[in-house]
């Protein structure tokens, strides 16, 4: 991988840089003003060149790390790089599409769950629950799901705003998925009123977990 491409693709990257973009995103904790449309057509044009990937990610800038994901392949990185990666991943975005576009698709994928399940970081934990929502609702089978609900009732209440998060989805998915645990999970997020009064748009769906529940199962019952 030579510098001159390295430099050549960040080059383009700050062309894409847009300060309106950048004062929302900040809002949010994702330093970089790219759009992430532009993003994608980008990722693109250098897509195949796992190297140059490495070297994105390496800078530590958000937009290249982003463009990384984009262009990696999951199959490429050991469980021990992806957990490195979701520890040096600060910006949510990063995180979030670090999860969502690579772990998901590796084959250390369960190996991650629970290694990050049990994790004393709650930001890395919130990556082990963010992927156990995945199996509730893909592959459920061998999941404790009445022992996840018992933690979720015991530590979602005062778990950290990103843990929190992927708990409550979690809480969420196994009252939408599951019916004979439903009315548990209900009750559980009536108690805690974690997300209650979310601010959500008009023609968007609460993430406060009872009404997320009802409306998921109302349109599933309506197919």
């Amino acid at each position: 991988m030579t510098e001159a491409l390295l430099e050549d693709v960040q080059a383009q990257l700050d062309v894409l840089q847009n300060p309106k973009v950048r004062e929302a995103n900040l809002r949010r904790g994702d330093d970089h003003g790219v759009n992430l449309t532009a993003l994608r057509t980008l990722a693109k044009k250098f897509k195949g060149q796992p190297g140059l990937v490495t070297e994105l990610w390496g800078t530590g800038d958000v937009a290249s790390r982003l463009l990384a994901i984009l262009m990696a392949k999951p199959k490429d990185f050991s469980a021990q790089q992806l957990d490195s990666m979701l520890r040096e991943a600060a910006a949510p975005k990063v995180h979030d599409w670090l999860v969502n576009y690579i772990v998901k698709k590796s084959p250390h994928v369960e190996d991650l769950r629970l290694r990050w399940r049990g994790d004393h970081d709650p930001v890395v934990e919130s990556a082990g629950w963010a992927l156990t929502s995945e199996r509730v609702v893909k592959s459920s089978e061998g999941l404790d799901l009445p022992g996840l609900l018992d933690e979720i009732e015991a530590r979602m209440g005062a778990a950290p705003e990103r843990l929190q998060w992927a708990m409550n989805h979690t809480l969420a998915q196994i009252g939408i998925e599951h019916t004979a645990l439903r009315e548990r999970a209900l009750t559980i997020g009536e108690r805690l009123g974690v997300l209650r009064d979310y601010p959500t748009p008009p023609n968007c769906t609460s993430p406060f977990a009872p009404l997320w529940i009802n409306e998921m199962v109302r349109r599933k019952e309506g197919q």
